[in-house]
Order: C-alpha cells, then sequence, then structure tokens
C-alpha cells in the first residue's frame, strides 16, 4: 500500500465527564470574567451572566448583540451550552474578539469540535474556517442530552453520521479522517440505536456522544463535502431546521454517491446498511415536513450548482441536484440515482 497524504490535527482539550464537577475549573484555566451563551436551562457556572438569544444558524444582527454584550461585561473567555446554535454564537464573537471557548454541547451537533464559523444574513449562509473559533475545551457530559427528545435526538444523531459521510469523500480526506469517520459510524449507529430503544438510558446517549465527537473531528479534517454544501445552501435560503434537513438529505447524497462510497462504508452501519438505521430509529423522511415546497428546488439548484466541491466523486449537474432535491422533498425511498 502506497500512502501519500498531509493530515492535520486541530489542538483541542476534549473531557468526557460530569460538567459539574469539571467545568469551572476549566473555564478558570482560560480566563476570570466568563459569559455563559446559550438557553440551556442547567445552570452549571451560577452567578455567572448568560446571553440567552440564540437563533439557529446565525444571524449576523444577532452574533452582533451577542458581541455587544461581551465586551460589555468585559469578558475574557465564552462558555456555550447548548447545540450547534449556541456553539455557532459563541464562535461569531470569538471570530472578532479572538476570546477562547470552552463548548458543553447537550446535543450531537458536532460544531463544537471543529474550526468552521456560519452566519446567515439577508437569506445566504456564509461559512469558513478559522483557529480563533475553534473552542479550545470541549466538556462532554450525556446527563446534560438527556433534555433532548428522542425525535430530536435522533435527527442530532444522523447530522453527526453526515459529517462522517462527507469526511470519506471531502476535499481533504485522507486514511486518518476516514479511520476516524467509520468508527464514528460504528458508535453513532449502536448509540442511535439504544436512544430509539430507550430514550432515558445513559449508555446509548453516551455512545452517541462519543460518535459524534470523532465525526466532528473527521469533518473538521477533511472539510465540507457535497452533502454539508447542499444542507447549508437550505438552510441559509429558506430557514429549514438544521439537524433534520441533514437528516433527510443524506441518503440522497449518498446514493449519487454510491459506487465510490459503498467499498468504504461496507459494514459500517451493520448489515441493514443506513437506510435499515433509518427505520430502525425512526428518521425524519422528507424536506417538505420541515416547509421545503417544490417551488423552491429551482432556487436551491441554482445556488448549489457553483458550490458543489470539485472532488466529489462523481461530476454533479443541475439536473442531478433537482432529482435529488425533488426526492428528498418527497420523501421517496433512495436508490441510486445512476
Amino acid at each position: 500500500m502506497n500512502l501519500r497524504f498531509t493530515h492535520e490535527t486541530l489542538p483541542q482539550r476534549v473531557v468526557f465527564g460530569p460538567a459539574a464537577e469539571h467545568l469551572a475549573a476549566e473555564v478558570a484555566r482560560l480566563g476570570e470574567r466568563p459569559l455563559v451563551i446559550g438557553r440551556a436551562a442547567a445552570d452549571l457556572l451560577p452567578g455567572v451572566p448568560r446571553h440567552r438569544e440564540v437563533v439557529m444558524h446565525v444571524p449576523v444582527a444577532v452574533a452582533e448583540r451577542a458581541r455587544a454584550v461581551t465586551a460589555g461585561i468585559g469578558a475574557d473567555v465564552l462558555v456555550s451550552i447548548g447545540g450547534g446554535s449556541a456553539t455557532g454564537l459563541a464562535k461569531a464573537v470569538a471570530l472578532t474578539t479572538g476570546l477562547p471557548i470552552v463548548a458543553v454541547p447537550t446535543t450531537y451537533a458536532g460544531s463544537e469540535a471543529t474550526d468552521v464559523w456560519g452566519l446567515t444574513d439577508d437569506g445566504r449562509k456564509t461559512t469558513g474556517a478559522d483557529r480563533r473559533v475553534l473552542p479550545r475545551t470541549v466538556v462532554y457530559d450525556a446527563t446534560l442530552t438527556r433534555s433532548l427528545p428522542a425525535d430530536l435526538s435522533i435527527a442530532s444523531g444522523l447530522n453527526a453520521v453526515a459529517h462522517c459521510v462527507d469526511s470519506l469523500w471531502a476535499p481533504r480526506a485522507d486514511p486518518i479522517n476516514q479511520a476516524l469517520a467509520l468508527a464514528g459510524i460504528r458508535a453513532l449507529t449502536a448509540g442511535l440505536t439504544g436512544i430509539a430503544a430507550r430514550p432515558d438510558d445513559l449508555a446509548g446517549r453516551e455512545q452517541t456522544l462519543y460518535g459524534a465527537h470523532l465525526a466532528a473531528v473527521a469533518f473538521a479534517s477533511a472539510g465540507s463535502g457535497l452533502h454539508h454544501k447542499i444542507c447549508h445552501v437550505l438552510g441559509g435560503m429558506f430557514d429549514l431546521p438544521h439537524a433534520q434537513t441533514h437528516a433527510v438529505v443524506l441518503p440522497y447524497v449518498m446514493a449519487l454517491n454510491a459506487h465510490t462510497v459503498r467499498p468504504l462504508l461496507a459494514g459500517a452501519f451493520g448489515p441493514d446498511g443506513l437506510q435499515g438505521l433509518r427505520d430502525r430509529i425512526g428518521a425524519p423522511r422528507a424536506l417538505r415536513d420541515y416547509g421545503f415546497r417544490d417551488s423552491d428546488i429551482p432556487a436551491a439548484v441554482a445556488a448549489i450548482l457553483p458550490i458543489v466541491p470539485p472532488g466529489n466523486p462523481v461530476a454533479v449537474t443541475g439536473g442531478d441536484l433537482t432529482d435529488l432535491l425533488r426526492h428528498a422533498w418527497a420523501g421517496d425511498p433512495p436508490g441510486d440515482q445512476r
């Protein structure tokens, strides 16, 4: 085997364990005047100022208000507690201030392990990568995900699966992040199956959180592939819910790239594959269930086509994207599209 690649690992401290025992000390390592960003109910830092205005896809105006609050109290460390939107807002503040972030995820979004930021303005979502926004420390406490209902847990976990799958063919895919992605898929498959069967059981949530971290580390290294390009457009233009959109779109992108991805994924999802997992756990099925209209498809295709990654395993045409979005809109059974 002739291996030739360059792999870069992002520097980050990761703590798996009860946030009540670890968070205060982790924050104190980085600053003295923390600001908590998030709506999560857990009061893990009593008496610390909290900014609760968290909005999906991080609108620019919301980011500006959070930056003003941060400056107003003289914060020197940010603590995001919540899902991807809370982490994303903390990143938006860090992008312009350089302040360190301690992230405490309560979903399986994975944003806490990447240096990717995103902001939405007038229906357009802009993303980028910047080391300033990478949380310095992540505290993973699976007990904090118990308040996430089973259906949202399933959608969020499938979003993590999408990070894994996109990492197999993204622009900087290499054997190391592919190995992380496949390990992530195995952990997520076991964890999500456990959550669907026993939503209150901590074991399934721990496995899902672990898999989500592996997925995010792989994604941070490999970069954004076709799946994420599609979902960023759908979220920014049409204000679709992030996790559910990823959960719906993933099997159709996989079908488009089927001949390339099948050998890599052999056995990762178990004998029934991704579709079997989706059936077992009750995955979201159709974009129309979340407000996307059939009439929105041409505008979405026009926005996606110019940003299709050139390294996608197959050449992608406007017709391919139209068919993909129409099937995803209707919730048709995914099958090979070529």
